[in-house]
């Protein structure tokens, strides 16, 4: 589809010279079918009897958080605008040239290179033009499937601002790179590069970019958020926000509905944009029943299955986590029938932050003010269950900044106050839906309806919760709908679902004082109308 390119391909800028790359056969921008050729030849992936590709990641089947760093240059503007700590470390200059070095003679010393040429971000006012370099066809294809792909005439005059590149085969030596393990996943902001090395796994890949848009959009005015979003047909966009478990991709995939985007989007003055040309959704026991959609896209050609086990017939068994539970699919979004062709959408309507509460606390529905939105997305809340095999019940809270907190370089108060600040120019409403445990706690109440969440959320989208009366709840100050229509009255009040309310009031004061204990990391740079949203007691 695409012309390759010459030699003087501009590689030389993120320091791969023309002597370098003349060692190696360079691979440009190639399709998928050629893509699939190579990841077969090479050894890297397996062809399904569905037609997708299966790929085995090795050593690590998720991201390694732990071993991404951001160079930290005294005095620049990147220094001034990242938060520094647990979740963005820091990492000298000089660790980072060791170590770009060193994957740049790794590279050069392969015997194939693959480069991708895609944009991050559907809107082209915002989108940034990336471009990775890979030692595997895997990452490529990959690529391929999850950004957004150029036109030939775009490709031509492609002129990439971030540059991956990716040496997932070179192990560092902590002692001698500067390294915390034998990965690593480096972003400079000076320097546009990022380096990817010692991990197969390419969600590394995609988030690497994720992190640079949400480093960079908010310095426009533009609200990144890790969220999914759709649009009903006549335009009125939803997005909705959950870490994992919430539900967010179950709720947001509607057939009635166009999808946007089941990830990262942008808010800017035009509306909403998807950061990502492609989807990639998690497969553990994905079946035809469940989600029809999804696992459709698995019998397509192009698709890529990390880490999911094929039986003697080479058919994907989704049932199996012998190598994770983090089994996955990536595929263009084109292949979900009703998916946006343009990614874009205007202001959304509403906007819906899910959480699991296996406390039992939280109401099923409440609308929320702004203040309360943006004390609620900077604790970005849900709640697990602990391990039944060790006998216990008692679930723990989850908190993660703006729902993505491992992806947001900056202080989750930058992106709260901006997500406010949206919201109050373009009159959204914002819900809290609980699709966790009523009557109890986990263990002792039960699961929330799925159908009745569904109509929740049909309601919210719909209209129909804008006229009808609220009354606030004590603890956090929510307003909770007295009446959902085709849903029990007596379930939208927590309490009353509560045969013992004492112990409701309890364990109601349990999880305020959990929310108050993890807002202390972010009080001091917390402003006084974010307060104006932390819990009534």
């Amino acid at each position: 589809m695409y012309a390759k390119q010459p030699y003087n391909t501009g590689l030389e800028s993120v320091g791969l010279s023309v002597a370098d790359v003349r060692r190696v056969n360079l691979h440009w921008n190639l399709t998928p079918a050629e893509l699939y050729e190579h990841a077969v030849r090479n050894g890297e992936a397996e062809l399904t009897n569905t037609g997708a590709l299966r790929v085995l990641t090795g050593q690590y089947t998720g991201r390694s958080p732990k071993d991404k760093f951001f160079v930290k240059v005294e005095g620049s503007e990147s220094d001034s605008h990242i938060w520094w700590g647990d979740v963005n470390q820091a990492i000298s200059p000089e660790v980072f040239d060791r170590l770009h070095r060193k994957v740049l003679n790794h590279l050069s010393h392969q015997s194939d290179l693959y480069v991708l040429d895609a944009f991050g971000g559907a809107d082209p006012r915002y989108r940034l033009p990336i471009r990775l370099v890979s030692e595997v066809a895997y990452h490529a294809l990959f690529s391929w499937n999850m950004f957004v792909r150029p036109t030939p005439d775009e490709l031509a005059h492609h002129d990439p601002q971030f540059t991956i590149l990716a040496a997932p085969s070179l192990i560092a030596k902590p002692d001698e790179d500067g390294t915390r393990t034998g990965t690593f996943i480096v972003l400079n902001m000076e320097k546009k590069i990022i380096l990817v090395g010692g991990t197969l796994y390419s969600g590394e890949v995609k988030k690497g970019i994720f992190s640079v848009l949400n480093y960079l959009l908010p310095l426009q005015k533009i609200m990144p958020m890790h969220c999914s979003a759709n649009h009903s047909m006549d335009g009125k966009a939803a997005v909705f926000f959950g870490l994992s478990g919430t539900g967010k991709t179950t709720l947001s995939a509607d057939s009635s509905r166009v999808l946007i985007g089941d990830d990262e989007h942008g808010w800017s003055e035009d509306g909403i944009f998807n950061f990502e040309g492609g989807c990639y959704a998690k497969t553990i026991n994905l079946s035809a029943e469940g989600e029809p959609e999804i696992y459709a896209t698995t019998k397509m050609f192009g698709t890529i299955l990390e880490n999911v086990p094929l039986n003697e017939d080479r058919s994907p068994d989704f049932n199996d986590a012998r190598y994770t539970e983090n089994t996955r699919c990536s595929y263009p979004i084109g292949f979900i029938p009703n998916a946006s062709e343009t990614g874009r959408a205007g202001h959304p309507e509403n906007i819906i932050f899910l959480t699991a509460d296996a406390f039992g606390v939280l109401p099923p529905v409440a609308k929320l003010t702004p203040e309360q939105a943006m004390y609620h997305f900077i604790s970005g809340y849900t709640a697990k269950v602990a391990g039944t095999e060790r006998g216990v019940t008692e679930p723990s809270a989850t908190f993660s900044a703006c729902f993505g907190g491992p992806f947001m370089p900056m202080h989750p108060t930058v992106y709260a106050e901006l997500l406010a600040e949206k919201i109050k120019k373009h009159g959204s409403h914002v819900w809290l839906v609980n699709t966790g445990w009523t009557g109890g706690v986990y263990g002792v109440g039960k699961r929330m309806s799925l159908k009745h969440t569904r109509r929740i959320i049909n309601a919210v989208l719909n209209g129909e919760l804008n006229d009808v009366s609220f009354e606030e709840e004590p603890f956090f100050g929510f307003m909770i709908p007295t009446q959902v229509p085709d849903v029990p009255s007596d379930i939208l009040n927590p309490r009353n679902t509560w045969a013992d309310k004492d112990a409701y009031d309890a364990k109601a004061q349990a999880l305020v004082e959990m929310f108050k204990k993890n807002f202390a990391k972010f009080a001091d740079k917390a402003s006084p109308e974010i307060f104006k949203g932390a819990p009534k007691v």
